[in-house]
C-alpha cells in the first residue's frame, strides 16, 4: 500500500510484494545460471560439434544475461523488504528497478530465439546433453516469459489510469471536491468503476443466461462492490497482511479475556425453558436442512458408501409418484433426500429444484416424528445463489403488527416472497394440511436456506401462528431491529464457533476495513515478515505476536484521510475515516442500514483447551447468546469450516447424544463462548 505506479498507471500490486516472487525467481535464475556455468566449464569454453561458433555466443551470452537478471532481483528483493506497509518511502527506487528488469527481458526472448535456431538448425552432431541443456534453457526462457505475461495480466487494474493533473499545492480533496471539474472527475471514475465491477461478474458468471433479471443484479452487486472498495488503495496484500494481524490481537484478547457470565435461558423465553429440548428440535431440523443440498451434500457426508447408493437410483425410470419433483432431470436429489431424512416418498408434498436467481431450492414434507408440516430451504450451492446472496442492499418488507423499521436484506427478501407464492398461491400448504390437519408448520434451512426460511416464517406468522423456524448459520445483515426482534417468538438460530457468515453484514464489514487500515497502520514490521509470522502461526500456533495492535493510538490522525496512492482514482467518503466529506444519499444511507440475525440465538462453540491434538475428542456447548455478539467478524482457520452443514449437523448430534467427535481439522482452531 499505495499500488505501485509504473509504465503510467497503478497496478494492483504493493512496491513490497515483490519479495516472494522475486525470492523465488532469483532460486530459479540462481540454479540456471550454476547449470549453464558447468556445461560451460565442462567443454572448457569450446565446443566440437557444428553451429560452435553460435552455440559459444549463446553460452556466454546467456550467462551474462542470466547474472544480470540476478543482480536486478537481488536489488528488488531487497529494496521490497525495505519500510512497512504503510510507509513507502524506503521502496521509492522500486519502479526504476522494475523498469530495469523489464528491460532485461528483451536480451532474453532475443537469446530465447537465437536458442531455438540453433536448435533447429546446427544442433546436429552435438553431445545429446549439450543439445538437450540448450532446449531446457529455451523452454525455460519461454515459460518464464509466458508466466511473466501472466502475472501482468493478474496484476493489472482497469481503474489503475492516474488522475488528471491540477493543481499541485491544493490540499487533497478540497481540489476535487470543490472544483466542477473534480465533481465530474469523480462522477466519471465511480461510474467506471461500477462498470469494470459489472464486466468482471459477467465473465465469472459467464456461463448465466444474460437476461434482464441476471442484468439487473450484476448492477446491484457491482455498486455494492464499488463503493465498498472505492475509499482505500488497499492490494489483496496488504488485506491478507491485516487478517494475519488481527487473527493474533483476537486470540491475545481472548486469552487474556475474564471468565465470563454466560446467560442459561434465552433472552426472550421463561427461565424454565428446557435447552436440552432446543437443542433436539434443533438437531433434527439440521437433517433436513443438510438434506436440502441434494446429492452434494450426500455424497460429501458418505464418500464411501454415497456414490453406490445413489448410483442405483439415478437415472432410473422415474415412477409416477415422483411428478412432485421438479427439476430433478436425473433423480439424484431426490434420492438424496430419501436416503438423508429416511422418509418414504409418500410423505413429500412438494419438491422443487428449479434455481434462478432470487428463486432457490425447496421441499416439503410430512415430519410424522415431530408432527409437522417441515418446509426446507437449500443454502447456496450455485452461481445463482451467490447472486442472490450478494444483492445485499435493503429493501422494505412491511408487517402487519410490527412497528419500527421493517427492511431486509434484498436477494434473500425476493428467495423468500418467491417461496411464499409457491406455497400459498399455489395451494401446497393447503394440500399439506388437508393430509395432517393437526400437524404444525416448521420451516428451516442452512446459510441462504436460513435467511429465507427466517423472512419466509415471518411472511407466514400471521396465517400460522404456531410456526416454528429452525435457521442454521444465517446470514448476519439479514433484518431490521424491528424484525429481530418480532421474530424471536419462532424463529431460533444455530451458529457455531466462529462461522463467518452470521457476522457478514456491509457495516461488519466497513468495521473490519477500518480495523485492518488501523492495524497495518500501527504495525512497525514490512510486510513479508507479517505474512511468514502469520502462515506459521495459522499451521503451527505458538504465541500471538506482540506487536502494535489496532487498540493502539500511535498514529490516529493518519487514518483522518484514506490510504490513497499517490496516484489516487477517487476521494469517497466511508465509515473508515472521519474527515472525508459525507454522502448524504438515500442510496448511500441505505447500503449501511444496521441489520441483524433472526430470533433468539444458540451458540454452539467447543468446550475445553484452544489448542488440542489432532485425534483429541471434541466436546461442545450451547449458550443462549444475543444479536449484538455477531457486530464483529472474527477471524480464524474456522471461520469457514465452522459454516459448513455437516459440521454444524455433527456438533449438534454431539451435544444431543453426548458424545464427543474427533475432529482433526479443528486443531488449529481456538474456542470462543459467545456470552452476555
Amino acid at each position: 500500500m499505495p499500488g505501485i505506479v509504473v509504465f503510467g498507471r497503478r497496478w494492483g500490486i504493493a512496491s513490497d510484494d515483490l519479495v516472494f516472487p522475486g525470492a523465488f525467481e532469483l532460486f530459479i535464475r540462481v540454479l540456471w545460471w550454476i547449470g549453464t556455468m558447468i556445461l560451460f566449464t565442462y567443454h572448457k569454453g569450446h565446443f566440437d560439434c557444428n553451429g560452435r561458433g553460435v552455440l559459444h555466443s549463446y553460452v556466454v551470452g546467456l550467462l551474462v544475461v542470466l547474472a544480470l537478471i540476478i543482480l536486478s532481483l537481488c536489488a528488488i528483493v531487497y529494496v521490497s523488504a525495505q519500510g512497512t506497509i504503510t510507509n513507502p518511502g524506503p521502496r521509492r527506487s522500486i519502479p526504476a528497478l522494475v523498469y530495469l528488469r523489464a528491460l532485461l527481458y528483451i536480451p532474453e526472448l532475443v537469446w530465447a530465439c537465437l536458442g531455438a535456431v540453433w536448435v533447429s538448425d546446427d544442433s546436429r552432431g552435438c553431445d545429446p546433453a549439450t543439445v538437450g541443456a540448450v532446449i531446457a534453457a529455451v523452454v525455460a526462457s519461454w515459460i518464464i516469459l509466458l508466466f511473466t505475461v501472466l502475472g501482468v495480466v493478474f496484476v493489472f487494474d482497469p481503474l489503475g489510469n492516474p488522475r488528471p493533473q491540477a493543481a499541485a499545492m491544493e490540499p487533497l480533496g478540497v481540489r476535487d471536491m470543490e472544483s466542477n471539474e473534480g465533481t465530474q472527475f469523480l462522477s466519471t471514475a465511480r461510474s467506471l468503476a461500477v462498470k469494470v465491477w459489472e464486466s468482471r461478474l459477467r465473465l465469472l458468471c459467464c456461463c448465466l443466461p444474460q437476461d434482464e433479471s441476471h442484468r439487473a443484479a450484476f448492477s446491484s452487486i457491482a455498486q455494492l462492490f464499488s463503493g465498498f472498495f472505492s475509499d482505500t488503495d488497499l492490494v489483496p496484500s496488504d488485506i491478507a497482511a491485516g487478517l494475519a494481524l488481527l487473527h493474533q490481537e483476537q486470540d491475545k484478547m481472548e486469552q487474556s479475556r475474564d471468565p465470563d457470565l454466560v446467560v442459561d435461558h434465552s433472552p426472550s423465553s421463561p427461565i424454565g425453558e428446557n435447552l436440552e429440548t432446543e437443542l433436539q428440535k434443533a438437531a433434527h431440523c439440521m437433517q433436513f436442512a443438510a438434506a436440502a443440498y441434494g446429492w452434494p451434500m450426500y455424497i460429501y457426508s458418505n464418500l464411501l458408501t454415497g456414490p453406490c447408493k445413489l448410483s442405483r437410483d439415478c437415472c432410473r425410470s422415474r415412477a409416477a409418484e415422483y411428478d412432485i419433483v421438479g427439476g430433478d432431470h436425473l433423480g439424484c436429489h431426490f434420492s438424496s433426500i430419501l436416503h438423508s431424512t429416511g422418509l418414504q416418498y409418500r410423505d413429500f408434498i412438494y419438491v422443487s429444484f428449479h434455481n434462478q436467481i432470487y428463486e432457490i431450492p425447496f421441499f416439503v414434507a410430512l415430519d410424522h416424528k415431530r408432527e409437522a408440516v417441515l418446509v426446507a430451504v437449500r443454502g447456496t450451492l450455485s452461481l445463482k445463489d451467490v447472486l442472490t446472496d450478494l444483492s445485499a442492499e435493503c429493501e422494505n418488507l412491511p408487517i402487519e403488527g410490527v412497528s419500527g423499521a421493517c427492511y431486509a436484506h434484498k436477494g434473500i427478501c425476493q428467495a423468500a416472497s418467491y417461496i411464499y407464492k409457491k406455497l400459498v398461491n399455489d395451494g401446497i400448504l393447503n394440500q399439506a394440511f388437508s393430509i395432517a390437519p393437526e400437524y404444525k408448520l416448521v420451516i428451516t434451512g442452512h446459510s441462504l436456506g436460513a435467511g429465507t426460511a427466517s423472512l419466509l416464517a415471518i411472511l407466514l406468522r400471521n396465517s400460522f401462528p404456531t410456526l416454528q423456524c429452525y435457521s442454521f448459520s444465517p446470514p448476519g445483515g439479514l433484518l431490521s431491529k424491528a424484525l429481530a426482534d418480532y421474530s424471536k417468538d419462532f424463529v431460533v438460530s444455530v451458529v457455531l464457533g466462529k462461522d463467518l457468515v452470521p457476522r457478514l453484514s456491509i457495516p461488519n464489514m466497513e468495521d473490519l476495513k477500518r480495523r485492518i487500515l488501523k492495524i497495518v497502520s500501527n504495525c512497525s514490521k514490512p510486510k513479508y515478515r507479517i505474512l511468514l509470522q502469520g502462515c506459521w502461526y495459522e499451521l503451527f500456533g505458538g504465541d500471538p505476536d506482540d506487536g502494535p495492535t489496532e487498540m493502539d493510538d500511535r498514529r490516529e490522525e493518519e487514518l483522518s484521510q484514506p490510504l490513497l496512492g499517490e496516484e489516487s482514482l477517487m476521494i469517497r467518503h466511508s465509515s473508515s475515516y472521519q474527515s472525508l466529506a459525507s454522502d448524504d444519499s438515500p442510496a448511500h444511507k441505505a447500503a449501511h442500514l444496521p441489520l441483524f440475525l433472526p430470533g433468539r440465538i444458540l451458540h454452539v462453540t467447543e468446550d475445553g483447551p484452544s489448542r488440542r491434538s489432532c485425534f483429541s475428542k471434541v466436546r461442545y456447548r450451547a449458550d443462549w447468546s444475543n444479536e449484538m455478539a455477531f457486530r464483529s467478524i472474527l477471524i480464524s482457520p474456522r471461520m469457514l469450516a465452522d459454516h459448513m452443514p455437516d459440521a454444524v449437523l455433527r456438533a449438534l448430534n454431539s451435544l444431543t447424544s453426548e458424545r464427543p467427535f474427533s475432529l482433526c481439522p479443528s486443531s488449529l482452531n481456538n474456542s470462543q463462548h459467545n456470552t452476555i
